[in-house]
């Protein structure tokens, strides 16, 4: 498999090469100074389903990410940063409110929150003096913004439900066929993702440009949907990658030690037996649309650096989750793996934070959300989770942390899980599924196995590292995963699907999963 790691000569050398080849802040041309006593206005810009080591900045050799590569180069990387559920509604209503997903009942893509007013992070920032804006999907319900303004045009149309369900736990046999999201990985100049990505740049840009130095300091949140599927790029983009990406590395028998729940998610979605063409192929196209995704990065900070705003901007990229891409026998997200839950972390603050730094401690995006707020002088609620990594970011030698929580109670699993990273080792847990099926435990020393292709926690050495670690993963969500299982089952649950049900309507309904990239089940 490719290495994740580069020298941090070559990373600064390959950054300082990019930001002047594309002429970002960084290189020679510098835009005018930051004016003392104001605060900067705060451009989050996030990408859906980017695999956090897809970049060149991560080390990836093959990737061509020059635009998020320069801006690595003016800024800090961090290497170890998680989202909070590795899914789209549930992550981004965990950002936008600044707590965990399971707190605020963000359990899977039907989901809202309690309140179109619920306590938010744009309303913090607009009670500090900020305009909060948003240009792209957030995956909201149709009457909800919570404190953002939308421009660029209406992206978040959907309809929420507020319901869930459970897979029943012995229905592991696979369904004849994939999924038809594998039909979709193709060349082309149009798709869902791209056509809705054109619009939010365009959105950005006219902001920019209308937008005067003078107004008051902005919070816009601009929201990609690629390179999230389905994986259709335009073929000058494929070919850049064909017979380029390496494949995933399976061990035999690997698969059928798997967690039961993520056994249920390759049978739930359909990704049993996937060609090995189909995934070579998808790898490639996945590849290809990140490169197009750096494309539309590129096209908002040249637009931020005309506007002369860039030195009083604090630019942040990251994404709602990542992408499998086969890995582990898994495609989407849905899962704990870093593949899903690691994010890609850039941030940049022109004058106050120096180019070409790495932070390699693990932290979350409840940790971005305090931190944004703390930028910008904004009040949080008390109970917010996260902690602010201003002072890690001014001075690199500060205690930090290392410590990430992410957790998925969304569909196609037989019970919910949770994870915590602290330092080298994660630890994840899986919630009984019944009384005929315990709980499951994964551990991994990502330092000596970053693939995490080798789970320790079965045996009796790590024990006691087991117990420390869940007794840490239930005091920082703030409640045992048993507990949160069953308050998702009593406030949420449908009806449990019976044995054999969902097999028989997945037949009838595998030819109608070509979802919309909005809210679709992914």
């Amino acid at each position: 498999m490719a290495s994740k790691k580069c020298s941090r000569r070559d990373f600064l050398l390959r950054a300082t090469l990019a930001a002047t080849a594309l002429g970002l802040p960084g290189a020679a041309n510098a835009a005018d100074p930051p004016r003392r006593g104001r605060r900067p206005n705060i451009l989050v810009i996030m990408s859906d389903e980017h695999n956090a080591s897809v970049m060149g900045c991560a080390g990836n050799p093959v990737i061509k990410t020059p635009n998020l590569d320069g801006l690595a180069g003016d800024g800090v990387v961090f290497d170890a940063c998680y989202c909070n559920s590795p899914l789209c509604v549930p992550s981004r209503l965990s950002f936008t409110t600044g707590k965990y997903a399971s707190r605020v009942g963000a359990w899977n893509n039907d989901c809202e929150l309690s309140a179109p007013d619920h306590p938010s992070l744009p309303a913090a920032l607009n009670a500090a003096g900020y305009e909060s804006y948003l240009c792209g999907k957030m995956h909201y319900a149709a009457d909800r913004r919570y404190g953002f303004t939308e421009i660029g045009g209406n992206m978040n149309r959907s309809t929420k439900s507020n319901r869930g369900v459970r897979r029943a736990a012995d229905d592991l046999a696979p369904v004849p066929g994939v999924s038809d999201r594998f039909d979709e990985f193709d060349t082309s100049d149009k798709s869902r993702g791209m056509d809705h990505d054109l619009a939010v740049t365009k959105g950005v840009l006219d902001f920019l440009k209308d937008r005067d130095r003078e107004d008051a300091p902005f919070f816009l949140l601009a929201g990609y949907i690629t390179p999230h599927f389905p994986l259709v790029v335009p073929e000058k983009y494929w070919e850049e990658y064909r017979g380029k990406v390496p494949m995933p590395v399976i061990p035999e028998g690997y698969l059928d030690q798997l967690p039961r729940n993520y056994r249920h998610l390759r049978v739930g979605f359909n990704m049993d037996d996937v060609p090995e063409e189909k995934v070579r192929k998808g790898r490639e196209l996945y590849y290809g649309l990140v490169q197009w995704t750096d494309g539309q990065v590129g096209e908002v900070l040249r637009a931020l650096q005309a506007s002369g705003m860039a030195e009083d901007t604090v630019v942040v990229y990251t994404a709602d989750h990542g992408e499998n891409m086969g890995e582990h026998g898994l495609w989407w997200k849905n899962c704990l793996y870093d593949s899903a839950a690691r994010v890609p972390l850039i941030m940049r603050w022109p004058g106050r934070w120096a180019g070409g730094q790495r932070r390699s401690g693990a932290c979350s995006l409840v940790d971005l959300v305090r931190t944004i707020a703390d930028i910008g002088g904004a009040d949080l609620p008390k109970d917010c989770d996260g902690d602010s990594m201003i002072g890690w970011l001014d001075r690199p030698d500060t205690k930090w942390k290392d410590l990430a929580a992410s957790e998925y109670y969304a569909h196609n699993i037989a019970s919910g899980y949770a994870m915590i990273r602290l330092g080298q080792y994660k630890y994840v847990y899986h919630t009984p599924a019944d009384d005929k099926h315990p709980a499951e435990r994964e551990l991994y020393d990502l330092h000596a196995d970053p693939d995490e292709l080798s789970n320790l926690a079965a045996q009796p050495e790590q024990a006691e590292r087991i117990a420390s670690m869940h007794a840490a993963l239930v005091k920082e969500i703030g409640e045992d995963p048993d507990e949160t299982e069953a308050r998702f089952r009593r406030t949420t649950m449908t009806t449990a699907v019976e044995p054999g049900k969902e097999k028989a309507e997945k037949k009838g309904k595998r030819k109608g999963q070509k979802r919309n990239t909005e809210d679709g089940k992914g």
